[in-house]
C-alpha cells in the first residue's frame, strides 16, 4: 500500500513562495510607477491625440509632473510648473493627473515625449516614460517631368518629386493606366522594354527606349496618410531618319557655297571698293611729276614728307596738294626751304 504525504507537509512546501511573494509586494509598497495606454501613437495631421502617461502605485498624494519634448537631439519643456510650455502653449492640457492631451497636431509634432513623476513621500521617488507621437502627413500632388520625343535606342529619364508627405511617400509610376515594376525584367509583360523604377526617389530611367514605350505616363506618391498622383503626360519615341540628317547636311553646305561664291564675285566686281574724291582715290593721290610721297609713322601718327627732285618753287607744291585735297604736313627743314624759295 502507497504511502500518502500528509497536507500539512504540502503546506509547509508552499510556505517559502508564499513568503517571498509577501516580501515582494511589501518592496513594492511607497514606490511610483508609472505606465502608458499606448507607446506609439500615430495621427493624422491637425487631428487630436492623447498621450497616455498613468501612475499606477504612488504614496504621495500631489505628485510633480512633467513633460519634456525631444526632437533633433533638444530637450526642451512642454509641461512645468503646473502650466504648458513652448510650442504647445493655447492647444495642449493635461488630462487627469499625468496625460497629456494636443489638439490641431502638425508635422512638428512628431517626436518623444517623456512623461517624469516625482514623489517625494515613496521610497522610489522618481519614474519616467517616453511615448513616440508620429503625425502623418498626406501627400500633395507630386510633380512630374516626362520627356516628349525620344529617338529608339536613346536612354530617356522620367521624374516624379514631393516634398511634403510625412512619413516619405513611395512613388509607382503608369504607362496607359499599367502599373509599371521596379524592373522590367521581372515582368515578362516588360520583355521589349529596358527600365528601372527607383520607389524611393521617384526616378525612372530608361537605358534604351523602344517603339513600345511610346504612351501616356503619370505618377503617384502614396505613404500610410493617403496618396496623389500627377497629370498624364505623353512621351513619344521615334525612329531616328540618318537619310533625313544626311540630306539636310548637304543641303546647308550647298548653301553656305553658294553665299561664299556670290561674295567673291561681288568683290571682284568692285561692289567693295570704297569711293572715290575726283576720280582718283583719297588713300591713293596721283604722284605729279617729280614728286615721290614717302609715308612713315612718326610719334604714333602718319605723316607725308615730301622730297622735291627738280628746282620747281615750294609754292607750286603746296598749291597742287591743296587741290588735290592732300594734308599739308611739312617738317621744319622742308618749311623753311618753301619759304626761301617763295622769297627768290
Amino acid at each position: 500500500m502507497a504511502l500518502r504525504r500528509p497536507p500539512r507537509l504540502r503546506l509547509c512546501a508552499r510556505l517559502p513562495d508564499f513568503v517571498l511573494l509577501l516580501l515582494f509586494r511589501g518592496c513594492l509598497i511607497g514606490a511610483v510607477n508609472l505606465k502608458s495606454s499606448n507607446r506609439t501613437p500615430v495621427v493624422q495631421e491637425f487631428e487630436s491625440v492623447e498621450l497616455s502617461c498613468i501612475i499606477t502605485d504612488s504614496q504621495t498624494s500631489d505628485p510633480r509632473i512633467e513633460w519634456k519634448k525631444i526632437q533633433d537631439d533638444q530637450t526642451t519643456y512642454v509641461f512645468f510648473d503646473n502650466k504648458i510650455q513652448g510650442d504647445l502653449a493655447g492647444r495642449a492640457e493635461i488630462l487627469g493627473k499625468t496625460s497629456l492631451k494636443i489638439w490641431n497636431v502638425t508635422r512638428r509634432d512628431s517626436a518623444l515625449y517623456r512623461c517624469e513623476v516625482v514623489a517625494r513621500n515613496d521610497r522610489k521617488e522618481i519614474d519616467e516614460i517616453v511615448i513616440e507621437l508620429t503625425v502623418q502627413v498626406k501627400p500633395v500632388t507630386p510633380v512630374c517631368r516626362v520627356p516628349k520625343a525620344v529617338p529608339v535606342g536613346k536612354m530617356a529619364t522620367l521624374y516624379c518629386q514631393e516634398s511634403e508627405g510625412h512619413p516619405r511617400p513611395h512613388y509607382s509610376w503608369y504607362r496607359n493606366d499599367v502599373p509599371l515594376p521596379t524592373d522590367s525584367r521581372a515582368n515578362p509583360r516588360f520583355r521589349n522594354s529596358s527600365f528601372h523604377l527607383n520607389s524611393e526617389t521617384g526616378t525612372l530611367v530608361f537605358t534604351a527606349v523602344h517603339k513600345d514605350d511610346s504612351g501616356q505616363y503619370y505618377c503617384i506618391a502614396s505613404n500610410d496618410a493617403g496618396s496623389a498622383r500627377c497629370e498624364e503626360q505623353e512621351m513619344e519615341v521615334y525612329d531616328l531618319n540618318i537619310g533625313g540628317i544626311i540630306g539636310g547636311v548637304l543641303v546647308v553646305l550647298a548653301v553656305l557655297a553658294l553665299i561664299t561664291l556670290g561674295i567673291c564675285c561681288a568683290y571682284r566686281r568692285g561692289y567693295f571698293i570704297n569711293n572715290k574724291q575726283d576720280g582718283e582715290s583719297y588713300k591713293n593721290p596721283g604722284k605729279p611729276d617729280g614728286v615721290n610721297y614717302i609715308r612713315t609713322d612718326e610719334e604714333g601718327r602718319l605723316q607725308t614728307q615730301v622730297i622735291v627732285c627738280d628746282l620747281r618753287p615750294a609754292v607750286w607744291l603746296r598749291a597742287h596738294r591743296a587741290h588735290m585735297h592732300i594734308p599739308l604736313l611739312e617738317t621744319p627743314v622742308e618749311a623753311a626751304r618753301a619759304d626761301a624759295l617763295g622769297q627768290s
